[in-house]
């Protein structure tokens, strides 16, 4: 998008998103039938995500997965762009850590922390975790192509931020290096189910298809020798978020890469099963196909 564009969708969002989030939900209700009924946004990618996921299922709770699917990914849009005026205190109503001791204690006992999750619920709204950690935030992101919105999404992720980062992958080892040489405990946050290059070396079942995982998380796991904490975002309702914290290796030094990913994995795809409607099917995880990969190495 040219920049005469990107002002204007900025503009317009600036000052829709004074609106209250009850009166922007009536735009996400207008949002889902224009994208689910009359443009099908994704709808080939979605429906083929969720036929191989879950398999046994019938086309009719395929139907109502996807259904829900949508309203949640429109509110989702919606929260998002909201972070332009939400104050600190809303988003403390409606965004919860619900045992958020588990990363303190680890502060306490002098431990930095690799922090997981996967794009699901609404993992924009944890712009406010830096105050409710001892350690100092780091979150890791890929950046988008668009500079002029990468900027924006940066923009937005760091309005709470009093003292956390955003890092591109790029730099991970280089920004963790230069905290621990300050003698910094910091937690470093993935989105552990983005899709890496096709060549990746690690590929896990995951839904039921080979699949290509980043080994960022376990990699710096393992040489700064950080326990893995999954965090998982439950939707209570709408516009209401519970975050849950749970250990999932304590000492890095005992498992090999591969076993940690596929750690991670499972708990992604845990959250997924219990409620489908709430991950990212519209991204197109599966891209790449190991297969295709083997038969170019002939």
């Amino acid at each position: 998008m040219n920049i005469a564009g990107f002002y204007l969708v900025y503009a317009l969002l600036w000052v829709v998103t004074f609106l209250p989030l009850r009166v922007l939900y009536l735009f996400s209700d207008l949002l889902f039938y224009i994208i689910f009924h009359l443009i099908g946004y994704r709808k080939n990618v979605i429906y083929e995500n969720l036929r191989f996921a879950f398999p046994e299922k019938e086309k009719k709770e395929i139907d109502e997965i996807a259904k829900k699917f949508y309203i949640h990914f429109c509110d989702n849009l919606i929260e998002s762009a909201k972070i332009l005026h939400i104050s600190k205190a809303e988003l403390n109503r409606r965004f919860r850590f619900r045992n958020i001791e588990l990363l303190n204690d680890l502060f306490d006992e002098n431990k930095s922390v690799v922090l997981v999750s996967g794009h699901y619920g609404n993992w924009e709204w944890m712009i406010d975790a830096q105050s409710k950690t001892k350690h100092k935030f780091m979150a890791i992101y890929k950046p988008l192509v668009d500079e002029n919105f990468d900027r924006m999404i940066k923009n937005l992720r760091m309005k709470y931020a009093n003292g956390a980062e955003m890092i591109s992958m790029n730099n991970i080892y280089k920004s963790i290096l230069t905290e621990n040489r300050a003698g910094q405990k910091i937690i470093t946050w993935f989105l552990a189910d983005q899709t890496p290059p096709q060549n990746y070396p690690f590929w896990i079942d995951f839904m039921n298809r080979e699949t290509p995982f980043y080994s960022g998380p376990a990699k710096v796991s393992k040489k700064f020798n950080c326990p893995v904490v999954f965090m998982q975002i439950n939707k209570i309702n709408r516009g209401n978020y519970e975050t849950t914290f749970s250990m999932l290796v304590e000492d890095p030094k005992i498992f090999s890469e591969k076993e940690i990913i596929e750690k991670y994995v499972r708990k992604i795809e845990e959250g997924i099963k219990q409620r489908p409607q709430y991950w990212l099917w519209s991204h197109r995880r599966w891209k790449h196909n190991q297969e295709n990969i083997d038969n170019n190495k002939h």
